[in-house]
């Protein structure tokens, strides 16, 4: 998307007179302003009148006084004196009539802009065509559209004057849930697809019956053949984050938060545990991607000083999706490196007592034990074989993960030991010695 340039300059024959023309206290011009929004009237007009089905494009002349207009309502005195204009109802016609995707882009800008206000997002979403119009957006071509599009919504949906009508609105709209499947199950622009992440999850967060109707629910996507396509939300869900890893990592944190929004009612844990479902292959990329992106080999430090956030949700979601896995046709058998990880985070805990001052560590620490006591109680002989081969289970990291699981997950404590017992004594008595009870 091209940015957008700097407001015009504004113009006067003398100082009172660029004060009356002043909007607000700024130095923006109501006559240009107005001059403008009556030229893209007629603009529209002409264009709808002399080809009604080819697509156009704007002139330099024009997208540049547009691309002003955008950048202008970003002031509280513009949006304003927008509002008292009847901006929106203005908008919405060249929206309705618009054939150019710059322009329309151009246009949910500066509505997008306009709404960062509490009162001119009031006013603005009392619209009920404006807004049933920007829900049937969420359909357009045009991924720069789409982009402005959601921004405007996640604006609106984070007013809690407003939020609860566009949830309405949302719910009528039946479109909007297959819409949203087939950008994120389809676009590979990074910008759009983290937006529509950030749409999604705060959705599912305000309104949870929503979330288990959409996750529930098989809409249907009609762009393809005749035949209607049936989407599934949490496949369209990992096709977008699985985009976002291979060029825009830090982006897969917000869909990280969605999974785990996910498994927190009961429909979602019953989409994950079905042996077709998507849970096998939710748990094997996020295990890929805490091993290989988030904590590689020698980069713990950075990585909770970096990635903190987003390992709490991936944690978050692994431990969900380890209790859901005993109906699928291939388990979620304990990953050494994902288990040398955990190890280590114990070790972290155990070596760095500041880090009790910070909330998300603590978190992440609280999680991951809770997540080493589900892996214990399965863990294999020769999954402890393994660890101690390679030296991720040594007498330090033994330690740390005793004092991570004791005393609230005695048994796991007495699972992992018996497993040491058999496999390296010595370890088995380190922990015997420091553990007696």
């Amino acid at each position: 998307m091209d940015r957008n340039p700097s407001p015009p300059p504004e113009e006067g024959d003398g100082q009172e007179a660029e004060d009356a023309d002043a909007i607000g206290d700024t130095v923006y011009s109501k006559h240009w302003l107005f001059s403008t929004l009556t030229r893209l009237i007629h603009m529209v007009s002409e264009l709808s009148e002399e080809n009604p089905e080819a697509q156009v494009k704007l002139t330099d002349d024009d997208e540049e006084d547009l691309c002003k207009v955008w950048d202008m309502a970003m002031d509280k005195d513009v949006a304003r004196f927008l509002q008292e204009f009847k901006a929106a109802d203005i908008l919405l016609g060249v929206i309705s009539k618009s054939r150019c995707p710059r322009l329309t882009e151009i246009c949910v800008g500066i509505l997008g802009n306009i709404a960062c206000f509490p009162d001119t997002c009031v006013t603005l979403s009392q619209k009920e065509d404006l807004c049933a119009v920007l829900l049937l957006l969420l359909g357009d071509a045009d991924p720069p559209t789409l982009l402005e599009t959601s921004r405007l919504l996640l604006t609106c949906l984070s007013h809690k004057d407003v939020c609860s009508l566009w949830i309405q609105r949302i719910r009528q709209q039946t479109s909007v849930c297959p819409n949203l499947c087939f950008i994120m199950s389809s676009s590979t622009n990074t910008d759009l697809l983290e937006k529509v992440g950030d749409l999604v999850d705060k959705l599912f967060d305000l309104d949870e019956e929503l979330m288990k109707t959409w996750i529930t629910d098989k809409p249907q996507d009609k762009r393809g053949d005749e035949s209607d396509t049936p989407l599934d939300l949490t496949l369209c869900l990992l096709e977008a984050v699985k985009q976002l890893r291979s060029e825009k990592l830090n982006g897969i944190e917000i869909y990280l938060h969605i999974f785990q929004l996910i498994t927190t009612v009961e429909e979602g844990c019953e989409i994950f545990a079905a042996p077709d479902g998507p849970g096998k292959a939710v748990w094997d990329f996020v295990c890929d991607v805490v091993c290989k992106d988030l904590c590689q080999q020698n980069d713990l430090e950075v990585a909770l000083h970096e990635q903190k956030s987003t390992l709490v949700q991936a944690f978050a979601v692994l431990q969900a999706l380890y209790r859901c896995q005993d109906q699928w046709k291939s388990k979620a058998d304990p990953n050494i490196d994902l288990i040398w990880i955990i190890l280590r985070l114990c070790q972290h805990r155990s070596e760095n007592k500041e880090a009790a001052t910070d909330d998300q560590l603590q978190a992440l620490f609280e999680i991951t034990s809770e997540f080493l006591a589900d892996l214990c109680i399965h863990i294999p002989k020769e999954t402890v074989v393994d660890l101690v081969n390679k030296r991720y289970l040594t007498r330090e990291t033994c330690l740390a993960a005793a004092n991570s699981l004791l005393p609230s997950y005695k048994p796991s404590f007495q699972h992992l030991l018996a497993a040491l017992s058999e496999t390296d004594p010595k370890l088995a008595d380190v922990m015997t010695t420091q553990f007696p009870d």
